[in-house]
């Protein structure tokens, strides 16, 4: 059996800091002093990291600062005599230090971003430093050699983006080319940061030495900060959002939980099938909503079970949940997506198909004792004639493969 490629990435990653650990214990650390500034940085940086969210760069703080080691060749006009193995070495210290705290909360990061960060900045350090000691960029003053920078951190973002949806695809199996759209898509927000910042630290050092870092620190910890409001003000949204689709629960339409389980499952069939993150985020909430017109009904249908009832109906059901929907001033995808989850799957819109075979998939397999998934799958490829897109169903079956090898 072929190993994965996160385990390959990890075994790299370890066989790289080991050796710039060695390295840098055998021949000793160069100027200390910018080490200690630049690991103090990194330190804090991973200390102010948000884990929990779905922001590409959580410790934008310590990835700019590592990344400006790497590119560091002055330090207030003097040469620098550091080379490439220590600073992965130092980057690698001070992450581990700052992620202490976080794991002693039982919060601590996964292994890919530590592993991603660790062959960034030595491939950034390698491509860098060996250059500039040998006198190879003397010519690269003033506005070219800033250039130069912007350009070689620019390219790392980008294979860090590739590396970061390769290691998702292999981890979960999802596809690949969605997910690496959606790393690109991030790399303009905070990744454009992280990459000015990193190149205008090491240019600001290189002039006046290590009093740049905390000056050009402020921009990138505001940045964070807005970020953070940013994903706070998102979580009390979608909050709010599951507190409206639990009415159903709370009235006794529909069982309890029925509408988290249908979002989360939508939410992988999406994922199966291509979607991108903000696509995805529609569909989320659009499932979690899509039986909110059941509160119309004068007498509830047995077990929230909408799929056994007549088309008409079922529309009925679904236009009077959009109604409400377009009233809580959500995004107007998602009213469309309830409203059309009962309409002729043709017609329908990829999110709407996705959110009417996952409904029924799981009103039917509650109801089949222990072979009820397999029987709710089955009774819906026979159903895709009917009313129900087959490559759903198919990305559904997928995806529940997947989970039950996870399991």
């Amino acid at each position: 059996m072929r190993p994965r490629l996160h385990t390959v990435v990890h075994l790299c990653a370890a066989v790289l800091a080991a050796g710039s650990l060695g390295t840098t214990l055998y021949n000793g650390v160069e100027e200390r002093g910018a080490a200690l500034a630049f690991g103090v940085l990194i330190t804090v940086g991973e200390l102010t990291r948000r884990n929990g969210t779905r922001i590409r760069e959580a410790a934008p703080l310590a990835a700019a600062g590592a990344l400006s080691y790497a590119l560091l060749g002055e330090t207030a006009g003097a040469p620098t005599r550091h080379g490439a193995a220590q600073v992965v070495t130092v980057v690698l210290a001070a992450s581990l230090l700052g992620s202490v705290p976080h794991v002693g909360r039982g919060d601590g990061p996964a292994l890919d971003p530590p592993a991603r960060r660790v062959l960034t900045v030595g491939c950034v350090a390698v491509c860098f430093q060996p250059l500039y000691n040998r006198g190879t960029l003397d010519d690269w003053g003033g506005p070219a050699h800033a250039l130069l920078l912007l350009a070689l951190l620019s390219l790392t973002a980008l294979c860090d983006a590739v590396l970061a949806a390769a290691l998702a695809h292999s981890r979960t199996g999802w596809p690949f080319l969605p997910m690496l759209r959606d790393e690109l898509r991030s790399v303009p927000g905070i990744g454009a940061a992280v990459i000015a910042t990193g190149a205008v630290m090491a240019l600001g050092v290189a002039v006046v030495g290590l009093w740049a870092l905390p000056v050009f620190s402020v921009p990138l910890l505001l940045a964070q900060l807005s970020y953070r409001r940013y994903a706070a003000v998102r979580a009390t949204y979608r909050q709010t959002i599951a507190s409206l689709a639990r009415a159903t629960e709370i009235a006794g339409y529909t069982p309890a939980g029925h509408a988290r389980r249908v979002a989360a499952l939508s939410r992988a069939v999406g994922r199966d099938l291509g979607l991108t993150e903000p696509e995805l985020t529609v569909l989320e909430y659009a499932a979690l909503m899509h039986d909110i017109g059941q509160l119309s009904l004068v007498d509830p249908v047995p077990a929230g079970a909408t799929a056994v009832l007549p088309v008409p109906e079922q529309r009925r059901i679904a236009l009077l949940g959009g109604a409400v929907v377009r009233r809580t001033g959500v995004d107007p995808r998602v009213a469309g997506i309830v409203e059309q989850q009962a309409d002729p799957h043709p017609e329908q819109p990829l999110a709407a198909r996705i959110v009417r075979v996952v409904n029924a998939y799981e009103e039917k397999s509650r109801e089949g004792g222990p072979g009820g998934p397999l029987t709710a799958l089955e009774e819906l490829r026979l159903g895709t004639a009917e009313g129900y897109a087959p490559e759903v169903v198919e990305a559904l079956a997928r995806v529940l493969a997947r989970n039950t090898e996870g399991a």
